[in-house]
């Protein structure tokens, strides 16, 4: 069928769009490296920036191979079984820049996970539990919910409560899968050495570097404008029955919700930390910046500004009081992953179940569709629908990603290949297990070498 010169033209504005956001998710991965290097100790940084790009490279893989079509497989509600290895890709539905989007969302959540589990993981570990988590077990989840045919779906023609559950850009889909894999792991592994004191008292074990901290922040900050503007996949789309045509008034909203959140979050975490421990302290303001793009990251294209900047304040006081909650708990979690991605993450459904207005759903749902009735925020009037359909995804999520993820890092940790033994660990992974390097600390690098002399002066044994 010859296609038009407007289709064209639409067509091409859409795929630049889209592969624009790719881009911009991708940068994510830029940033992710730089707070997970920063947020360790000197003699660790190494090994934290190869297992960012072992999580890039092993996730492309599995999601090539497998992840898609689970994901966007054929019309089973739960779960994908064509499109293996990107084969039968039909023309017009999803095609290798969707493809691209998609793949910068799936290897993002691998990094969440290896934020709970650093400092004290074997490589191999990494390379098992990459590869099954972005091949398997986030895959299935994103069918569920972002595809038409997932049974969570809120594009589904068989919608959940009446409503199926909005996650948008993914606080559940991509944040709680994340969080739920990486608190698993971290629960099985245990706290780092010296984390904890005899007495169960928390002892800080501070990042080396907070400059990469806030850099990798900035460049997070700055790809989530492709993580959640451009979850609107399509911004040419055509609105029946209106005078307008297309998401860009959408699309803009969403970008300036997403800052709203974020900076307020920021801004209250800064001050209840503040009163809190008694000085100012940038990490923690870092932390709160991200849990509130990680909680509007849901309801982002549903939800008026106001309501945005209720839920960052929200999200900093959830962040904060996970964080209190965790080192009650001797839970050890060196980036606050679980804490942040997961609890705002879960924040993030409730909010956009209690604060989502109808005419924005219909707008980003049914593309502006006018007579179309559909429940909204429970908080605005629209009834339990959709407040339920979010609490089941919640529900849903944590459930299976337990059921997944537990009994592989459970298998990792009965076959000790998952934790490193204490003294390596004591050492530095980056001298125990890459060989030592030249960024690692003075301390790491003068102990290598007093090692290197006395093997000298003695001879060898």
């Amino acid at each position: 069928m010859e296609v038009s010169w407007e289709q064209s033209v639409t067509d091409s504005i859409n795929t630049i769009y889209l592969l624009f956001s790719a881009y911009l998710v991708f940068v994510m991965q830029i940033g992710f490296a730089m707070i997970c290097a920063g947020s360790v100790r000197a003699k660790n940084a190494m090994n934290m920036m190869l297992t960012n790009v072992v999580d890039a490279v092993v996730g492309s893989i599995s999601f090539y191979l497998f992840g898609f079509a689970f994901a966007y497989g054929n019309s089973n509600p739960f779960i994908g079984t064509d499109l293996f290895a990107l084969t039968n890709i039909p023309n017009g539905t999803y095609d290798y820049t969707f493809f691209l989007y998609q793949w910068a969302f799936a290897i993002a959540v691998t990094g969440i996970t290896s934020g709970s589990i650093a400092e004290r993981t074997q490589f191999s570990a990494y390379l098992v539990f990459s590869f099954f988590l972005s091949g398997f077990v986030y895959p299935v989840v994103v069918h569920w919910v972002w595809s038409s045919s997932g049974w969570l779906s809120p594009s589904s023609s068989h919608l959940l409560l009446g409503s199926g559950a909005i996650d948008f850009a993914g606080s559940g889909v991509v944040h709680l899968v994340g969080a739920v894999a990486g608190f698993w792991g971290s629960i099985i592994e245990g706290p780092r050495v010296g984390r904890f004191d005899s007495f169960g008292k928390p002892i800080p074990l501070r990042g080396h570097n907070a400059t990469l901290v806030v850099l990798g922040t900035f460049l997070l900050w700055f790809g989530w404008f492709g993580f959640n503007p451009g979850s609107f996949d399509k911004i040419v789309v055509p609105y029946p029955n209106t005078t307008n045509e297309g998401n860009w008034s959408s699309v803009g909203r969403t970008a300036v919700v997403t800052t709203l959140a974020g900076s307020t979050a920021g801004i209250v975490t800064l001050f209840g930390r503040r009163l809190l421990i008694g000085h100012w302290d940038a990490m923690d303001v870092c932390n709160g910046l991200l849990g509130g793009f990680v909680a509007i990251t849901s309801g982002c294209s549903v939800v008026e500004p106001w309501a945005a900047i209720l839920c960052g304040f929200v999200s900093a006081w959830v962040l904060i009081g996970l964080n209190i909650v965790a080192l009650k708990m001797n839970y050890d979690d060196p980036l606050e992953a679980a804490q942040l991605h997961g609890g705002c993450g879960t924040w993030g459904l409730l909010f956009t179940g209690l604060f989502a207005k109808e005419e924005f759903v219909i707008q980003a749902y049914n593309s502006g569709e006018t007579e179309v009735v559909r429940p909204y925020g429970l908080l605005l009037g629209g009834g339990w629908g959709l407040i339920g359909a979010q609490v089941i995804e919640i529900l849903v999520i944590f459930g299976w990603v337990s059921v997944t993820m537990g009994p592989i890092f459970y298998a990792l940790h009965h076959l000790e290949i998952l934790r490193i033994p204490v003294d390596e660990e004591v050492a530095g992974l980056d001298i125990s297990s890459h060989g030592g390097n030249a960024y690692a600390s003075q301390e790491d690098n003068y102990r290598q070498s007093y090692v290197q002399y006395m093997h000298i002066q003695d001879g060898p044994s």
